[in-house]
């Protein structure tokens, strides 16, 4: 009798389930899944099949983000056939959100055997090849998606993501702006357009897009962030700080947030503070050279000569140890007493000039790291520290060797050809070099791929072309504090001699020292 009456008409002459299911649904759309999962359950309890209706249920579970509860639904049991595909999609979404990459994969095909007209399946999809870094693979998956869905807003803001990365922030913007056409009050679209009017310096159209998103999600403490990075750029580090405070833990882990904290709390003289958050970033990503630098300039302020001195002097030692980095730790051996080897790199940092190509120190002897590669030598992991500690052997060949080899067997990832390049430009290969940088660039052009580029060109002759381009960037990036750099390094003489105080004006009111621009 109860499944009679949940599967029964109901009023308008609906069923009983596609009631609950549009019900559910529009209370997705409306970003409650709450009230998406409430009406479902009691649908189950009062008889409705449960596999009418898991593939929403795991959908509004997901949606909230209890990902253990949506797993445990999804294997109570198998899907209608009406909803086999989305029950797929879920599946493949709830393995991406866990880093299940292959898992992900293996379900998102299964929903393209069913259905692969589904644009915001291709979504997904797309999702899953850019975290798995495959950028070009990613790239044709959203164009798909569009394709199948042109009034898509996910599909709009996902282009709009890549293209972002791909040629620039002005390039996005339309996209954004047409996934908001269709749902202006969506706080996902809302951040994504804020942040990139923000690093494009429209910071009153940013501000007009926080407060919009702050109405429309009160919770939600992006905006919050957003306004202390504005705050922070403008110099106001009290109010930087106030509003930092006010986003509580949300942002605790996140690099660019630790990042920001420390120098907040750099600038209200804080150091300690500061020195611990430097230092969290620096555990996080070791290979970070501005957070190196940062938390030995913390050091220096905080007087504490002997762990600058012990932490970074193989930093200031190596070929592209920054002027000012060799100059903190030279400082510091004066002052523990070592005065011939603190002066020896305070004399280094005088006679700075262009930093060669480097790689960075390996991480375990060339033996074991030889073993690593081994075991897997298509996985950047392995390979990685291989090459630096091939090319710090003197083993440039085998290097190229090992980068191509990583580059081909992942064709649609930037930094493969990136790492392929920079072995090239190691070893004197410019020419060649400027050939994987541009694929890289193809893919995902932003300032690391500027840099190469800009270096191989200029050690090509082709300074002219080198100017040409980054003024393109800047275009794009017109608050790429690189970009300027290189301009305005480039243009103390030349034909564009005369834009170049203007270049350096521009940066020393950003806060950058003219010395910068050379370092």
């Amino acid at each position: 009798m109860l499944a009679v009456l949940a599967t029964g008409p109901a009023l308008g002459g609906e069923s009983r389930l596609d009631a609950v299911r549009r019900q559910a649904a529009a209370a997705l759309e409306r970003r409650d899944p709450i009230a998406a999962e409430v009406p479902l359950r009691e649908a189950i309890r009062q008889g409705v099949p449960a596999d009418a209706v898991r593939a929403q249920l795991a959908q509004a579970l997901l949606a909230r983000n209890d990902r253990r509860e949506a797993r445990k639904v999804l294997g109570e049991g198998g899907f209608a056939p009406d909803t086999v595909e989305l029950g797929w999609r879920i599946k493949g979404q709830l393995e991406l959100a866990e880093g299940n990459l292959g898992a992900a994969a293996q379900a998102f095909d299964e929903a393209l055997k069913i259905d692969p007209q589904d644009s915001d399946l291709w979504v997904q999809i797309a999702s899953m090849r850019f975290t798995a870094g495959e950028q070009a693979l990613s790239i044709e998956a959203a164009e798909q998606a569009v394709q199948l869905g042109p009034r898509n807003p996910r599909a709009l803001a996902l282009r709009g993501m890549l293209i972002r990365e791909q040629f620039g922030l002005a390039a996005a913007l339309p996209w954004f702006e047409a996934a908001l056409g269709v749902l202006p009050d969506d706080p996902a679209l809302l951040g994504e357009y804020a942040a990139t009017l923000g690093d494009m310096g429209k910071y009153r159209d940013m501000l007009v897009v926080c407060r919009k998103l702050a109405l429309v999600d009160p919770k939600n403490p992006r905006p919050l962030f957003q306004q202390a990075v504005l705050a922070a750029r403008a110099g106001k580090t009290d109010l930087a700080r106030a509003i930092l405070l006010r986003t509580g833990s949300a942002f605790r882990d996140m690099p660019a947030a630790i990042l920001l904290n420390g120098i907040l709390e750099y600038r209200a003289g804080n150091t300690n503070l500061a020195v611990e958050q430097f230092d969290r970033l620096v555990r996080l990503q070791p290979d970070n050279l501005q957070a190196r630098a940062l938390l030995a300039r913390a050091l220096a302020r905080q007087g504490d000569w002997r762990q600058l001195a012990q932490r970074f002097d193989a930093d200031a030692q190596s070929a592209f140890a920054r002027p000012y980095l060799k100059m903190l730790v030279g400082q510091a051996w004066v002052r523990l007493g070592q005065k011939e080897r603190g002066q020896a790199l305070i004399a280094a940092a005088g006679r700075a000039g262009p930093m060669p190509y480097t790689p960075i120190r390996a991480d375990a002897p060339l033996a074991v790291l030889a073993l690593r590669y081994t075991d897997a030598p298509n996985f950047a992991s392995n390979a990685v520290p291989y090459i630096r500690a091939l090319l710090a052997a003197g083993q440039g060949v085998e290097a190229q060797v090992v980068a191509d080899r990583l580059r081909d067997a992942n064709p649609g990832a930037a930094e493969a050809n990136l790492l392929a390049g920079d072995v090239r430009m190691m070893r004197g290969d410019a020419a060649h070099a400027l050939v994987d940088y541009g694929n890289g660039a193809a893919i995902r052009f932003n300032e690391p791929v500027l840099w190469r580029m800009d270096a191989a060109l200029r050690a090509l002759g082709r300074a002219a072309d080198a100017d040409s381009m980054t003024s393109r960037y800047l275009l794009q990036n017109p608050n790429s504090v690189s970009a300027m750099k290189l301009l305005a390094a480039s243009w103390t003489q030349g034909p564009h001699q005369a834009a170049g105080p203007a270049m350096k004006a521009a940066l020393m009111a950003r806060g950058i020292p003219l010395s910068a621009t050379s370092q």
